[in-house]
């Protein structure tokens, strides 16, 4: 049957990860709808799908039509105003759960950060011994293996380091500072956020420098500012890095005017996925 077909959810599941217990996990894409059923940048989260499933040596056997079909009706039918959407493309068919298909759609309750983080910034630590197998594969095991670096308190989100000292990422997010003017973020041993290039063009547009130099360790106390990417976050300022305050404690001027840029963009490309 090609439409879709209800699955049983775990009792108490409050996160995507516990829907798949028992499966053969492969690669997958988070993003948020937009006016209940709409997308952005859809078509870019199934090639980054398709492109993390190359990596991993399979076949391109993901069948698009039918999975934008799947995504327009689950969010058709979701009762809420937006959602926060996942849709996993598996190793193997998940005849566990008394299906033949290899792709998975998975919906919940989608809340966007408080406003007033973007007002106040956020604090982030360090997540040591967390690292991607493959960068720039959106692999299922690595968002379990992330669940170790839960938030909580006053820490927002963990950020991941090369061997050499240099800030790559977030456990879900991209990360960004700004060091004298210039608008840093890591090019390699990343995965490649959508959201991430969308700022990045955006920064470009607005005539400001941009660098694929990541920003080091050593580095944090000269930002002037930093930030974090991410579908369900879209730019938000941090105003501390372990113990150490980013510029003066305060979201600066570069991250707000991008994160203007990016509101407007947003409400002239959200589109449906059919």
């Amino acid at each position: 049957m090609d439409g879709l077909r209800p699955l049983p959810i775990p009792p108490n599941a409050t996160s995507f990860d516990q829907l798949y217990a028992g499966l053969e996990l492969g690669v997958y894409s988070a993003l948020r709808t937009f006016a209940h059923n709409k997308f952005l940048y859809l078509e870019h989260h199934i090639q980054r799908t398709r492109d993390s499933a190359a990596l991993l040596g399979w076949a391109d056997a993901l069948d698009e039509p039918r999975l934008r079909r799947g995504l327009h009706e689950a969010c058709r039918q979701y009762p809420l105003p937006e959602a926060r959407v996942r849709f996993d493309f598996l190793a193997a068919p998940a005849t566990q759960l008394g299906t033949n298909s290899r792709l998975l759609i998975a919906l919940m309750p989608f809340t966007p950060p408080p406003p007033q983080l973007y007002e106040t910034g956020v604090k982030v630590g360090f997540a040591p011994g967390l690292a991607r197998a493959n960068p720039l594969a959106k692999t299922a095991d690595f968002a379990q293996a992330r669940q170790a670096y839960k938030t909580g308190g006053d820490i927002y989100e963990y950020l991941l380091l090369s061997e050499q000292g240099a800030i790559l990422e977030g456990t879900g997010t991209n990360f960004y500072g700004v060091l004298n003017g210039v608008f840093h973020t890591a090019g390699e041993g990343v995965l490649a956020g959508i959201t991430r290039k969308i700022i990045l063009d955006l920064a470009a547009e607005l005539g400001i420098s941009v660098s694929l130099a990541p920003i080091t360790v050593a580095q944090i106390s000269q930002l002037s500012e930093a930030a974090l990417s991410g579908s369900s976050r879209a730019l938000l300022p941090v105003v501390q890095i372990g113990d150490v305050v980013v510029g003066n404690g305060r979201p600066g001027p570069i991250c707000q005017q991008i994160l203007a840029a990016y509101n407007a963009f947003v409400a002239q490309e959200v589109k449906t996925a059919i």
